[in-house]
């Protein structure tokens, strides 16, 4: 079900996570609703939580705190086990299996198993069904682990780095696979990826995650059109600062270079651009001369 009236793809209430055996919180207090039919970048530095998000919403973990539902459901139960699929970065397989019996498997083990829709994921990477999966390249695995994935007809993807062994060409065969699934299907994606300048033309939904919380969950076109990259007179900091949310500045002398997203018009002497999503996304991951307050970042993971 799509459309203003399904339920979310993810919507979570004072989430929290942590692994006992490193003391300190991986998630806490994260709060974000991502709406259904998008596909969404879920993007954070190495350790901020991306991989026990996606394991939280596929079921793989419990959360220690607060609440994660996919597609209203709880994750892990059997109505979210039958909508969800979970590609996780290890992409687990049998390695003695043929191709073909790896997707056997999956239809044995799924009631709506569509099998052309398989077949058609593992022929487009050029390998023949009685492969073994073991003398497979890692970029084959991938798409056989894909095509497990997209033949269980998800209403929900989750991807795990996907992409992350492909070359460029098989990258962007992939991503307009997903594209296609979810144009033509409905089917609501949620990918991690530090591959920015790719998320730009195929995602229209950010997540991002920095330090453990949720900075940002917005829609794209929003967020490039309440961003602008300025230049000018580093004098007139203050009173940039006081008029909008600097996500990040920096100074050299005495100009001034400024991500802001604008909370009404700019006033000032500036040079003003329109960021692409990854000057975006870049510059709230980066650390720098931020001066967002905790306030502010409270209310824009919420926004």
């Amino acid at each position: 079900m799509t459309g203003p009236d399904a339920p979310a793809t993810l919507h979570a209430t004072g989430l929290g996570f942590r692994y006992r055996a490193r003391g300190g919180w991986t998630l806490r207090d994260c709060e974000f609703t991502v709406p259904s039919g998008r596909i969404t970048a879920l993007v954070g530095r190495n350790g901020a939580g991306k991989s026990t998000l996606l394991h939280l919403a596929g079921g793989l973990l419990r959360p220690r705190w607060g609440e994660i539902r996919v597609l209203d459901a709880a994750p892990g139960t059997p109505e979210a086990r039958a909508r969800v699929a979970l590609l996780t970065q290890d992409k687990p397989l049998y390695p003695r299996f043929t191709v073909a019996d790896t997707l056997r498997m999956g239809e044995k083990l799924n009631s709506r198993w569509d099998q052309a829709a398989a077949e058609r994921t593992v022929r487009e990477g050029g390998m023949p069904l009685t492969a073994r999966v073991g003398e497979l390249s890692p970029g084959q695995r991938t798409r056989v682990a894909l095509a497990l994935a997209l033949g269980r007809r998800p209403e929900l993807l989750l991807l795990d780095e996907p992409m992350a062994d492909l070359d460029p060409v098989a990258r962007g065969e992939i991503m307009a696979a997903l594209m296609a699934e979810a144009a033509e299907r409905g089917t609501s994606i949620v990918l991690s990826s530090h591959v920015l300048p790719e998320l730009e033309q195929t995602c229209d939904w950010v997540l991002l995650l920095r330090n453990g919380r949720v900075e940002l969950s917005n829609d794209v076109d929003a967020l490039r059109e309440n961003h602008a990259l300025l230049t000018g007179h580093a004098g007139q900091a203050d009173t940039l600062a006081a008029q909008h949310t600097v996500v990040q500045r920096r100074t050299s002398g005495r100009q001034m270079t400024a991500l802001v997203r604008q909370r009404g018009p700019l006033r000032g002497d500036w040079h003003v651009e329109r960021p692409s999503l990854e000057n975006i996304l870049v510059g709230y991951l980066q650390d720098g001369d931020t001066v967002r307050s905790a306030a502010a970042e409270r209310t824009e993971a919420v926004a």
